[in-house]
């Protein structure tokens, strides 16, 4: 059998006036975080540009002096349930927190989003990091970081074992029979855990998917065992090859127990429909430690570290821009982020000096470790670290011509250290838009990018196979 090429996975992370604090001044700025038609706008363009994800973010703190709130903007599902209706191949992802959620109402929202869609949603799971967040819902802060993870796996395990109390094919409404929901293909859940009482079953038939697709993004030592334990993608941000294979190994290691998907498998008929069952075994005889694999392999989610390209149709023109960017960027924003992610108060600190030491409770483990070692390898100071924090919030900057970032991308894909990755635009629309005009062809040219979406669920564009209801 002809194995087909691996290919890399692309995510747009939608930020509606993009990432980088200065980029909205721009006079060639263009967006709005409430604006609906914009937003259908970006979508579509990622669609043409054949991305698999479309991926909203989501903060549960307003707008704060520090600075480390939501400035507006839509609640996801809601968004997403507009986007179902305006958009017809790029999957759909929203963040739920599971600390301030129902898994019911959760299992439900995502289930009707599934059948809204066609079949093209994913659940960002995420505990939240902020004690902000917590005091909205009436809790002066988070539990500790090891409990939230311990409750977002029973959480997520309950969610998926709703979603398998109905059979495909229960919701008949056979009008010669009379029968409307075949109560055999209908079952409780009755699951009593540590944190969660549900019994069951959804008011909501089986997904289109089965399940909708699983993401998770923590990269601390919890987040990533959370992630080998329930996750298919996994979000992460590493600043070179090495930390990424280094991740990759990690994760390995977590997801060491499971099979290429619990409970799942591969035949045509458990798949969307087309082909896409049979490309995940083939894709999987080339990397068998890819969730997408078959027949009992290893698996590991797919991982997407974020990026955040500068483009520019020459290096020059791209190096000009970001220059542009940064000599607008607010120091002092900067440091409220960053005393906000390391725990304490870095305002009185030299600017000039070294980078302190985060505090004894920080506010995103693995981001917090990328940007100290970053300052410890580089030696910058805290005005650097705090210039690079505002700029990227932790992800990785490439500045470049369309070659030099698809050089870029191609070193980590063949390597080891990324499936593809998530886009975070600087700035809107040319961070999204010089993406699909100007680097997706010649990602295509170099045969590592799709020419065109072969399937109709997000399932089928990464290669995951279709779980059998009542496993796993």
């Amino acid at each position: 059998m002809n194995q087909p090429r691996k290919q890399m996975h692309m995510g747009y992370f939608h930020l509606p006036v993009g990432r980088h604090p200065a980029a909205w001044r721009r006079d060639e700025a263009r967006g709005h975080p409430e604006d609906l038609a914009w937003a259908v706008e970006v979508a579509r363009k990622a669609e043409a540009g054949l991305f698999d994800i479309f991926f909203l973010a989501d903060n549960l703190v307003g707008p704060t002096p520090e600075g480390n709130g939501r400035g507006g903007g839509f609640e996801p599902l809601t968004l997403l349930g507009a986007l179902a209706a305006t958009t017809s191949s790029i999957g759909l992802a929203a963040t739920v927190s599971t600390s301030f959620s129902e898994p019911f109402n959760v299992a439900r929202m995502l289930a009707s989003l599934d059948h809204l869609s066609g079949g093209r949603v994913a659940w960002n799971v995420v505990t939240s990091q902020v004690d902000r967040a917590a005091q909205n819902f009436g809790q002066e802060a988070l539990p500790e970081h090891d409990e939230r993870y311990a409750r977002a796996a029973e959480f997520v395990e309950v969610v998926k074992g709703l979603w398998d109390t109905w059979d495909d094919g229960a919701l008949r409404l056979d009008k010669e029979s009379g029968v409307y929901v075949d109560l055999a293909g209908v079952r409780e859940l009755n699951h009593r855990g540590p944190y969660y009482a549900v019994r069951g079953p959804l008011n909501v038939s089986r997904p289109p998917q089965g399940r909708p697709v699983i993401i998770q993004a923590g990269a601390s030592e919890a987040g990533i065992a959370l992630a080998g334990r329930i996750a298919e993608v996994a979000f992460t941000a590493q600043d070179t090859v090495e930390d990424g294979l280094a991740y990759r190994r990690q994760l390995e290691a977590a997801a060491s127990g499971r099979t290429v998907f619990d409970g799942a498998t591969l035949d045509e008929s458990a798949s969307d429909g087309t082909a896409s069952g049979r490309a995940a075994a083939a894709r999987a005889a080339s990397d068998p430690t890819v969730i997408d694999g078959a027949g009992g392999a290893p698996a590991r989610p797919l991982i997407l570290p974020g990026i955040m390209p500068i483009i520019g149709r020459t290096p020059r023109e791209a190096r000009e821009k970001f220059a542009a960017l940064q000599a607008r960027t607010d120091v002092a924003a900067g440091i409220r982020q960053l005393s906000g992610r390391w725990g304490r108060d870095l305002s009185d600190c030299d600017l000039d000096g070294p980078v302190p030491e985060p505090g004894p409770r920080v506010h995103g483990v693995s981001r917090v470790r990328m940007l100290l070692n970053k300052a410890r390898s580089e030696n910058y100071t805290l005005r650097d670290l705090a210039t690079l924090a505002a700029a990227s919030y932790g992800h990785r900057i490439v500045v470049g011509s369309p070659e030099e970032i698809a050089d870029d991308l191609e070193h980590w894909f063949r390597a080891g250290a990324a499936d593809g990755f998530n886009l975070i635009p600087a700035g809107m629309p040319d961070g999204l838009y010089d993406f699909v005009d100007l680097v997706v062809p010649e990602l295509q040219r170099r045969g590592l990018y799709r020419t065109r979406y072969e399937s109709g669920t997000l399932r089928g564009h990464l290669g995951l196979p279709r779980p059998a209801p009542g496993q796993g």
